[in-house]
């Protein structure tokens, strides 16, 4: 007989474990307390002024805006998008190294929130209370629904790996992750966990003409009127991939054969000991790896520098992805490191070389 989803427990591809025995966890915090005297926590992410007009003006333009450490707003076919929502201004015991890069009450309006997994630090149900309206769309992984419905939430879309659902001019699929997911003692991998791939759809004929047209009026209109022209640009992004938490896993590979990816959001931090650490979360040279698998054109690196999960610090994070994109050869182009608060632009996609 089948069980019910809500008794049902989750794998990862090739049933690779995740979970660690009591004695393993006692050795981490053991160790933890010796390791942590050591660390230099003064390199703290910069901020940037973000330019809160212009996202609460653009529908047309594709951005990345870095929230901090999982939390992005995404501006893609229309869409004001937001993974993985968490505000916080502590985790457990542990406060925020940084403040989030746009304030939650700043924020422009959400249409989409998109949750990787149920995991305290991607999701953060008092945030996403703030954030969401009752018009605003939440996709979650299958077997999350119910919990989210149980705190109040009505607009939920579930999806299993591989399933898409179709808003507006984005088409959002859910991809495997190697991951697991707890938020009690009693929920052990009860929901799904993965990352999402963001496409763009391409606008008819008729809706470009229409957006040309209405943008070469208001160009005409601020020049007789002495105001700067509308700024002109190429949008060459169509597609990006959003990982979400993941250890190193041959699924990368698959989601760069099945998407022709531009932009990945890509974890690179929570990664020691490696021991504990390896198969959830990438460490920074697999993130590359993860990078050149997928084969996108840019990667943003994430899940750094907001929050002590692990052992190591946001700088040795940034400093062995560095050293490894330097060995590898990779145009320093084509890794860009945000700050929060900070906006990469659709238009500012670097070329992919040919013998990559």
């Amino acid at each position: 007989m089948l069980r019910s989803r809500a008794t049902r427990k989750y794998h990862n591809m090739d049933n690779v474990m995740t979970e660690k025995t009591w004695k393993q966890f006692k050795r981490w915090r053991s160790e933890r307390r010796l390791r942590l005297r050591k660390k230099d926590y003064s390199y703290v992410i910069p901020h940037v002024e973000p330019n809160l007009a212009a996202l609460n003006e653009n529908r047309s333009q594709t951005t990345i805006t870095w929230i901090g450490h999982s939390t992005f707003l995404l501006q893609i076919g229309g869409l004001n998008i937001v993974t993985d929502p968490v505000w916080a201004i502590k985790m457990a015991l542990e406060k925020r190294l940084s403040p989030p890069g746009i304030p939650l009450q700043d924020m422009p309006e959400v249409d989409v929130v998109l949750i990787s997994h149920s995991h305290y630090d991607h999701l953060h149900v008092a945030s996403l209370r703030q954030l969401a309206t009752e018009r605003t769309i939440i996709i979650v992984p299958v077997g999350l629904k119910g919990k989210l419905s149980r705190k109040g939430f009505r607009n939920i879309v579930e999806l299993q790996w591989w399933e898409s659902i179709t808003i507006d001019q984005v088409n959002v699929t859910f991809v495997p992750a190697q991951h697991w997911t707890r938020r009690s003692l009693t929920d052990m991998n009860r929901s799904h966990w993965g990352g999402y791939v963001l496409e763009r759809i391409e606008a008819s004929l008729q809706d470009i003409e229409t957006h040309a047209s209405k943008s070469a009026l208001e160009a005409t209109k601020k020049k007789e009127s002495g105001a700067k022209a509308v700024e002109q640009y190429v949008d060459n992004v169509s597609t990006i991939y959003f990982v979400g938490d993941s250890g190193y896993f041959r699924g990368f590979k698959e989601i760069g054969e099945r998407f022709d990816i531009d932009v990945t959001l890509m974890p690179i931090g929570a990664y020691e000991p490696e021991w504990f650490m390896n198969a959830q979360h990438v460490n920074p040279e697999e993130a590359l790896q993860a990078f050149v698998d997928v084969g996108a054109k840019l990667m943003i690196p994430m899940h750094y520098g907001a929050f002590k999960l692990a052992d190591d610090t946001p700088k040795e994070a940034i400093d062995r992805l560095m050293a490894e994109r330097e060995r590898l050869g990779i145009d320093p182009e084509r890794v860009r490191l945000l700050l929060l608060g900070d906006t990469w632009k659709g238009q500012q996609l670097p070329v992919k070389s040919g013998d990559e």
